[in-house]
Order: C-alpha cells, then structure tokens, then sequence
C-alpha cells in the first residue's frame, strides 16, 4: 500500500529486530509457503508498541503463522502476564514451539494447536489485548466469541483489512467482501471506536467502550 522508499524510510526510524526475530524471518522465507503472511519488522514494532503502551496481563492471538507477531506482542505483558495463542495448523508446531524455545519470553506463552473457534470456547480468561490474523472469512466469528472476553477499555486489533488495497476498488471476489462487509460492520457497532491504521495490509484498531 505505501512505496518501497517510504518503506525503507520508515525502517529507518524504527527499534532493531532482535536475532530472534530476524531468524524467525528467514527460516519463514525459506520453508514456509505463503511466507508474506509474516507480519515482519515494522508491523512487528508497531504491535509490540501497542502492547507496551498497553500493558496487558492477558493476551489472545488468533493465529500464530511462524510465531513472529506473538513474541512482539509478548514483549509489553506485564511481569505475571500471559499470552495465548492458537492455530490449526499443526505442521508448523515443531517449527514454532522450536522458536518460542528460543525466547526469554517462552514462559509467558501458552500455544494452542486446534480449531480456533473450540479453542476459544475452552478460555476462561479476560484479555486486555486481541490481535486476530487468522482465517479472513471467519473475522467476524472471532470478533463476536472474543468480544464479551475484552475487558471494557481492551484492544482488538485486526490484521489485512485493506486486503492489497482490494477494499479500495472495491473489488467483487469473495475474501474483499468479507473484509469490506466486516470493517462495516465494526465501523457500525456503537460499543467499539475504532480506526484504520495503513500498516503493510491495514491493521483496524478497536477499542472496547
């Protein structure tokens, strides 16, 4: 959505990636299909940044890829604080329970292998932070089963809500529908504010009345 020079621009004015992070980056681009699924360094500094600026005890991530995004959320919980998250895809496990091996943070993170939905359903915690990058189709499933889990004040944030700018032009296929059909719906719902941020694909940020 923004141009390579701004892009590098920007990485310019941003904190390092730790080696952990940089090797989570390579090992995603070299054995993982769909690898831009990554969140990467500057979405990555952008939701540590939330993270810390909210401090939450607990945090929900609704589909972990390769780990990336749940070590930078993980980076502002608080001393006791946990972050949970969950995805279905089983054939990475080995990968990601490898990498958050690797991280001082591993402790505060309870990684969950299933479908997300009957994951959810199982989770008797409040959050204070939600970041959901799962199934697109499914983003407002998830929204409404996280919701009464928020407390009053909490974050949700929503990963490819431009959707390679689809949403823009208004394009007919079914997946920018669905998201366009989703960001209505959120912009809509009178307990929430919300806002757009141009991140990579679109991160919409709400917050809970």
């Amino acid at each position: 959505m923004i141009s390579e020079e701004l892009q590098n621009l920007l990485l310019r004015y941003v904190g390092p990636e730790n080696p952990l992070l940089q090797h989570i980056d390579r090992e995603t681009h070299l054995k993982v299909l769909m690898p831009r699924m990554l969140s990467g360094h500057y979405q990555g500094r952008v939701l540590s940044m939330i993270s810390k600026m909210n401090s939450p005890k607990r945090i929900l991530e609704i589909g972990t890829f390769t780990g990336y995004a749940t070590l930078c959320l993980a980076e502002g919980l608080t001393s006791d604080g946990l972050i949970y998250t969950l995805d279905i895809n089983a054939e990475l496990e080995d990968m990601v329970r490898a990498n958050f091996e690797k991280s001082p943070l591993k402790n505060k993170i309870r990684y969950l292998i299933g479908d997300a939905q009957e994951s959810l359903k199982n989770l008797d915690e409040q959050f204070d932070l939600v970041f959901i990058d799962a199934d697109k189709k499914n983003n407002g499933t998830y929204y409404d089963l996280v919701f009464n889990k928020i407390r009053p004040g909490g974050i949700i944030i929503v990963d490819n809500v431009l959707w390679s700018g689809k949403v823009l032009q208004q394009a007919q296929d079914k997946d920018t529908k669905n998201i366009s059909t989703f960001n209505d719906q959120i912009m809509a719902d009178e307990r929430v504010e919300q806002l757009i941020l141009p991140v990579r694909d679109g991160l919409l940020i709400i917050r809970k009345k």
